[in-house]
C-alpha cells in the first residue's frame, strides 16, 4: 500500500457535483499506485456496489463510504436556516456496512430537508463498525473555528464526536487544497486541535474529477446544478483549486510536517475488511398476520401506505 491513501472521493453518483463514472475513478487509481480507495459520495450510497466490483476486479481495496448530511440539531427540525453540516463517514467491516445503509436510508425517510440529513441520536444509535472525519470546510468543527472563530468549542465538538464514534474512530480531517483561501489556516488550527485533544489527524483531497485538466468540465457541472452560468460573477465555483485524483508522491510532498496524518490514512485503509456476499436475493424477513396471505398483506400494505 502507497504512503497515503484517498479518504474523500466523489463520483457522478454525488449528483451534478462529481464528475467521474466509477469505472473511471477506480482504473485511475490503479494507475496512480493506489492500492485502496474510499468512494464518499454526498448524502447517498447509489454507487457502492458499482464501486465494489469494479474495486474487486482492479485489485483495489474498496472501502465504502459517504459524505453524510448532518442536521445541526434534531433530524425532524425542518425550519432552520442552518441546515446541514457535512461529515465523512466509511465502514470498516459488515456491520458498518450495514449502519450505513441504514444511515441513508434513514436521512432520506426522516431527515430529508434540501438534503438527507443525519444528526447525532442516529449516529449514536448506528456508530458500530464506522469511522468518521471531520470533512470539509462545510463540516461542523471547521465552521466553528472559521466562522465563529471559538477554538474552545471547536474542542468540545471534538470530544463529543470522539465520544459518539469511540477512541481512534474520530479523525481531523485536514485538506490538501492549498489553493483554496483558508484551508491552509484551518490545517494548522486543526493540528492544534489534534494536539491538544489527542484526537488523530488525516490527509484528504476531497476529489471530485480525475485530472486537473477536468476543472473546466467541473466548473460546467456546477453551473447546470446551480442554473448559472460561466460568465456570472459570485458563484460557486472550484476553478481557484485542485480538487483532481493526485498521486500520492504529490500529497505527501505537500504534508513532510504531518507524517502521520498521511500514515493515518493507511492504517485505516488496513483496517477495512468488508466482504459482501453479491449475486444473491437478501429478502427482508416480514412477519404475515395470521389468515391472510403473502399478496393480501401486500395489497393491504400498499395501500395504507
Amino acid at each position: 500500500m502507497s504512503d497515503f491513501v484517498h479518504l474523500h472521493v466523489h463520483s457522478h453518483y454525488s449528483l451534478l457535483d462529481g464528475l467521474p463514472k466509477i469505472e473511471e475513478l477506480v482504473k485511475k487509481a490503479k494507475s496512480l499506485g493506489y492500492k485502496a480507495l474510499a468512494l464518499t459520495d454526498h448524502g447517498n450510497m447509489y454507487g457502492a456496489i458499482e464501486f465494489y466490483e469494479c474495486c474487486q476486479k482492479e485489485g483495489v481495496k474498496p472501502i465504502i463510504g459517504m459524505e453524510a448530511y448532518l442536521a445541526p440539531g434534531s433530524r425532524f427540525d425542518k425550519d432552520k436556516d442552518d441546515r446541514y453540516y457535512h461529515l465523512i463517514l466509511l465502514a470498516t467491516n459488515y456491520v458498518g456496512y450495514k449502519n450505513l445503509m441504514k444511515l441513508s436510508s434513514l436521512a432520506h425517510l426522516e431527515g430529508f430537508y434540501y438534503k438527507p440529513r443525519l444528526d447525532k441520536d442516529l449516529l449514536k444509535q448506528y456508530h458500530e463498525g464506522l469511522v468518521a472525519s471531520s470533512a470539509c470546510m462545510s463540516g461542523e468543527i471547521p465552521r466553528i473555528l472559521r466562522n465563529e472563530n471559538n477554538y474552545e468549542k471547536a474542542k468540545k465538538i471534538v470530544l463529543e464526536y470522539e465520544d459518539i464514534f469511540g477512541k481512534g474512530n474520530f479523525f481531523l480531517e485536514m485538506m490538501d487544497l492549498p489553493a483554496l483561501e483558508g484551508q491552509m489556516e484551518l490545517n494548522t488550527k486543526l493540528i492544534q486541535l489534534s494536539n491538544d485533544t489527542g484526537v488523530p489527524l488525516i490527509v484528504t483531497r476531497d476529489s471530485h474529477y480525475l485530472k486537473t485538466e477536468d476543472s473546466e468540465a467541473q466548473d460546467i457541472l456546477t453551473c447546470i446544478r446551480d442554473g448559472r452560468t460561466l460568465d456570472e460573477d459570485n458563484r460557486a465555483t472550484m476553478n481557484a483549486f485542485d480538487c483532481s485524483l493526485n498521486s500520492a508522491k504529490d500529497i505527501a510532498g505537500r504534508f513532510k510536517h504531518c507524517p502521520e496524518a498521511l500514515e493515518n490514512t493507511v492504517k485505516i485503509a488496513e483496517r477495512v475488511d468488508l466482504k459482501l456476499e453479491l449475486n444473491k436475493w437478501h429478502f427482508p424477513a416480514i412477519e404475515i398476520p395470521e389468515g391472510k396471505t403473502a399478496d393480501q398483506y401486500l395489497r393491504e400494505q400498499v395501500y395504507e401506505k
